[in-house]
């Protein structure tokens, strides 16, 4: 057993499966900070970074005003996510992140089968900006949902309850911004933005290794809500209830490669914790 700094008593299994997530936060509120301000938490939050190294690549996007200001309160909701995860349990330093344009282009490479020419750029404009963002938050909450029913204290569910419901937010958010676009080109590839986030979702479920549990914008019909539409702004079993991913299908598609032994993707090094390194040394 464990005290977390509220005083609560946490079962190991409990510390284990609330420090995971810490991996996809730092990813996620790094990405956005440098998004939308330029900077990340050495600035906003440097003892939360507990000295981690800074992020690769990461830097400010070319966004739009509002898309700026959505991006910038994303961020600052994951920098709340990780001081309340670390309330709990005692966590590990900033992992080492790759967020290059590099890193995403071969994302997007991976996600069409080619090199895209030129490199798909995230932080080029607020279309490309939000395609990456696309990748991100619903791997996090997958892995929330996941993670719930394998917890024992009241406290633990609790805390994993109200960052799905952020984390779901965000991604319904991202959803929603790339579906009032969904029939516009990506400049300068001459793909839909709809095709773009089927792509994606494709390349997550091909990582993940578990079977249909991600979709794109636009499906046939008979996948839609009840069988009855092609819009997907939110995607769901034929229940529309969240889809569930373990740490290993997690790792398999941040790591870029299929594989949760072998680091890479957004994470040269390898995930921390202890979950995380329990695939590491195998």
């Amino acid at each position: 057993m464990l005290l977390s700094e509220s005083g609560g008593a946490i079962d190991s299994e409990d510390n284990d499966l609330l420090e995971f997530p810490l991996n996809l936060e730092y990813l996620e509120a790094e990405f956005f900070l440098y998004g939308s301000l330029g900077y990340g938490l050495d600035t906003v939050g440097p003892k939360l970074a507990q000295g981690g190294p800074t992020p690769v690549g990461a830097k400010l996007a070319r966004l739009d005003p509002f898309t700026k200001d959505v991006i910038l309160q994303f961020a600052l909701q994951e920098v709340g996510h990780l001081r309340a995860i670390k309330n709990r349990v005692k966590g590990f330093p900033r992992p080492l992140l790759n967020l290059s344009k590099e890193a995403f282009a071969e994302v997007m490479d991976s996600a069409f089968g080619k090199p895209l020419n030129p490199p798909f750029d995230p932080y080029a404009n607020s279309i490309n900006y939000l395609l990456a963002s696309y990748v991100i938050p619903y791997v996090g909450l997958t892995g929330y949902v996941g993670a719930n029913p394998k917890l024992q204290h009241p406290t633990s569910k609790q805390l994993v309850a109200g960052l799905l419901g952020v984390e779901s937010g965000q991604d319904a958010v991202i959803r929603a911004l790339l579906y009032e676009r969904r029939a516009l080109p990506v400049t300068p590839y001459g793909v839909t933005v709809a095709e773009f986030t089927n792509r994606i979702s494709e390349l997550r479920d091909k990582l993940g290794k578990s079977d249909l549990k991600d979709e794109g914008l636009m499906v046939h019909k008979a996948e839609g809500a009840e069988g009855n539409i092609t819009g997907n702004i939110l995607f769901a079993d034929k229940h529309s209830l969240s889809y569930h991913r373990t740490p290993q299908e997690i790792l398999r598609i941040v790591y870029g490669g299929g594989n949760e032994h072998v680091p890479g993707g957004f994470y040269p090094k390898g995930a921390d914790g202890h979950i995380a390194k329990s695939y590491l040394k195998s």
